[in-house]
């Protein structure tokens, strides 16, 4: 890709980085040149076909530029989630078998090598690895890598037990990447259809396959990508990048609508959704927006979202304000893109039709199965990958091939009186509310449904002094007025399901759910297990029929 980038357009800017001086760009001839010259380096130290380089830190052009380096002499990257804990860390090291080790900060070498690791590099040492004594070497092992030799291994999540190690080869990563830039037209390619060149600020986690995915797309595309280390660093660049198209995750979609809501009017959400839902999604830039829309650069109109599920009023509220959110779905193994909803196209409520080289199907029992040169080959270290990847997922396609999501095999609770409940729209639709933070649904084995709730830390304080809750009082999570306030985001969740779905108690927890205390992954979905056995009091007090 990256030959093929430098003979058409070498001068075309495609990274950026911020820096104290401002943002710094780098062409494909730049990037290239400074992946073959750290790819020198990692030859000069040794690293062999195939050997495993681990990389632990958060988004960055150095990131980027270690990763591809590896990949370019047909070794093998290992990303590590930055917030994993010393013993997630241990094990991806042991299990992969990584002989080589990258380091955003002094202190994540501190982790590697309490973990096992030796001879870490910082990865913002690559900027001085000036190696240009291994042409020759460099060019054979460049050309003779493959497309089915390994190209990562990524550990997944694991909402229970520890995480697998996901291999995905050369060709996992290219069908999902070009094939998500034919799916999307002019979008990762244009500013608007044939005017100026897309761009994007890139805050997915580079640790995860979804950052890793969306940005080999934006280089197979030519988006100019700005890469930052998270949502807050994102919101902050916003105004100065001034991006076209964003890739974002249902979480941060959220914090970003509650965020803008210092921008409006009281009555203005609503009017958005109203005006998002009533055109089906597509945006439409009412004047009454137009402060949201310049406080995002004003050149944002288009969403990637993927990672979760997504509620429709969230869709219909960036609708609304100007921005079409393009729902897709993927998994780890499948290397996350499987289908996409197109501008042209887009379709609310479903996560788009398969791009090309994809074939998805249901079956009997309404899982969705996917087949395509994305699919894994397995998990790490054996090859035993079958022709269809049974995703786990539960889903429906229209006549016209759109895929709709409608829960999961392992999430679907069935209360005693042996109601099917789905989890995820009752949660999403509570946690839009200004207050909350996470919902968990409950129910599994029991004869009505509840719900545990954190609360938003930002947002509590102010909140408690204007409604006089003292939260130095140990019984300020029953306050009157709290339970009243959370109660209105359960009433509107439950507007979503029929009466034996809906959510009939809920308790407030002391404090949110954290990668930190094993509650959450580190791609921010829920430890369901974890936390039934963590809150086994609280959830026993939902169905103390006594307490009511």
């Amino acid at each position: 890709m990256l030959d093929t980038a430098v003979t058409a357009d070498p001068n075309r800017v495609v990274l950026s980085r911020k820096t104290d001086t401002g943002w710094r760009d780098a062409s494909y001839r730049d990037f290239t040149e400074q992946v073959r010259s750290v790819a020198c380096g990692l030859l000069a130290h040794g690293v062999r076909h195939g050997d495993r380089v681990a990389v632990l830190g958060r988004t960055s052009y150095e990131w980027a530029v270690a990763d591809y380096a590896a990949m370019a002499i047909g070794a093998v990257t290992v990303p590590i989630y930055p917030t994993s804990s010393e013993h997630q860390v241990k094990h991806v090291l042991a299990d992969s078998g990584a002989a080589w080790f990258f380091a955003e900060t002094p202190e994540d070498a501190r982790r590697l090598t309490a973990a096992g690791a030796t001879a870490v590099w910082l990865l913002r040492e690559v900027h001085e690895w000036r190696v240009t004594d291994r042409k020759d070497e460099l060019d054979a092992r460049w050309h003779a890598v493959k497309a089915d030799d390994l190209a990562t291994i990524v550990y997944t999540s694991g909402t229970t037990g520890l995480p697998k190690g996901c291999m995905l080869t050369h060709r996992n990563m290219y069908v999902s990447s070009a094939n998500t830039v034919e799916q999307t037209g002019w979008m990762l390619r244009d500013a608007t259809p044939g005017q100026g060149q897309a761009s994007t600020l890139l805050s997915l986690p580079l640790s995860h396959v979804f950052g890793r995915t969306i940005l080999l797309s934006c280089l197979c595309g030519g988006t100019r990508t700005g890469l930052v280390p998270g949502v807050p660093e994102l919101l902050e660049a916003l105004a100065e990048f001034r991006p076209t198209w964003l890739p974002l995750v249902p979480y941060a979609l959220e914090k970003i609508r509650k965020r803008s809501r210092g921008l409006l009017d009281a009555d203005a959400e609503e009017t958005a959704i109203a005006a998002g839902l009533a055109n089906a999604g597509q945006a439409v830039e009412l004047p009454e927006f137009a402060a949201v829309r310049e406080s995002f650069g004003g050149r944002f109109r288009y969403v990637i979202s993927g990672g979760a599920s997504l509620d429709d009023t969230t869709a219909a509220f960036y609708a609304g304000i100007g921005v079409t959110i393009l729902n897709c779905y993927g998994l780890t193994e499948a290397a996350t893109a499987v289908t996409v909803n197109e501008p042209a196209t887009n379709r609310m409520s479903t996560v788009g039709r398969p791009i090309p080289g994809v074939t998805i199907a249901i079956a009997e029992d309404g899982e969705l199965l996917i087949k395509g040169g994305n699919v894994s080959p397995g998990y790490w270290p054996e090859r035993t990958a079958g022709e269809w990847l049974a995703t786990g997922d539960l889903g429906e396609i229209d006549a016209d091939g759109f895929l709709r999501i409608t829960g999961r095999r392992k999430e679907i609770l069935v209360t005693s009186g042996g109601k099917n409940v789905a989890p995820t729209p009752l949660e999403d639709r509570v946690r839009l509310h200004p207050l909350v933070s996470n919902c968990v649904v409950i129910g599994d084995g029991r004869s009505y449904v509840t719900a545990l709730v954190t609360l938003d830390a930002a947002a509590l304080p102010g909140w408690a002094a204007r409604n006089g809750v003292d939260l130095d009082d140990d019984g300020w999570r029953e306050h009157p007025a709290l339970l009243e306030e959370v109660g209105t985001a359960v009433d509107d969740a439950n507007t979503l399901v029929s009466r034996a779905e809906s959510i009939r108690r809920f308790r407030i927890l002391p404090g949110d759910l954290t990668v930190a205390d094993g509650l959450m992954t580190p791609s921010m979905k829920v430890r369901r297990a974890a936390v039934a056995e963590v809150f086994a009091e609280d959830i026993a007090a939902l169905y103390d029929i006594s307490a009511k």
